[in-house]
């Protein structure tokens, strides 16, 4: 897949707010300043498609990116923002939820977690909630370039036992300033999109779910 054309379509507080359109979407999601508005510019090759923050925490909205006119891809606020006052931190978490359980063009969810530290407890409800809802899923490990080459399988691994991965499961490591993982993620999201695609009218998220 080569991203074309890019072009950010709006930002929405609550699942309520979101169109009934038909085209397919993908979900980004992972803690508070692991990067996912840095993957985004990296993948679709746009400095300033997505807002990146130095504050963590500001992304309150679901943010909408319309890719080649044909799906989209979806920032869901950041979580596990551990100053954010608690009822602003049960309202993001009622949004990701409400869009993950509720949202029947969900193709598939890319989960950012950064290499350097081991999941915490929201990165593993998070997973718990993909395979609760047999949502299809990629796991992507960002920061790569932050880390040597010689200790990257430690983190890895660390990932991997975590989330409770198998060997030969999709794991990519990516980095937006090297530009690696790029074309891994890529790749990933043409095969969600082939896997995602409603059948016989049933909305994606009854699908039976797969690891990318």
């Amino acid at each position: 897949m080569k991203i074309k054309q890019a072009e950010f379509k709006g930002a929405f507080v609550s699942v309520k707010q979101l169109s009934a359109g038909n085209l397919p979407e993908i979900a980004i999601v992972g803690r508070s300043n692991v990067g996912k508005s840095s993957l985004i510019n990296k993948i679709a090759n746009r400095k300033n498609l997505a807002k990146s923050s130095s504050t963590p925490g500001k992304t309150r909205t679901i943010n909408y990116y319309l890719i080649n006119g044909k799906f989209y891809l979806v920032d869901l606020p950041g979580y596990g923002y551990a100053r954010a006052p608690k009822a602003e931190r049960v309202r993001w978490g009622k949004m990701i939820e409400d869009y993950l359980r509720e949202r029947q063009q969900l193709c598939g969810v890319i989960h950012l977690v950064d290499i350097r530290h081991v999941p915490g407890e929201n990165d593993i409800l998070m997973q718990t909630w993909l395979r609760h809802y047999s949502i299809p899923y990629l796991v992507v490990a960002t920061k790569a370039d932050k880390i040597s080459k010689g200790a990257r399988q430690k983190h890895i691994a660390a990932v991997m036992k975590a989330f409770n991965m198998q060997a030969g499961e999709g794991l990519i490591c990516f980095s937006a300033h090297t530009g690696e993982g790029v074309s891994e993620v890529l790749a990933a999201i043409q095969e969600i999109l082939s896997i995602g695609v409603p059948e016989q009218g049933l909305p994606v998220n009854h699908r039976s779910g797969d690891k990318i």
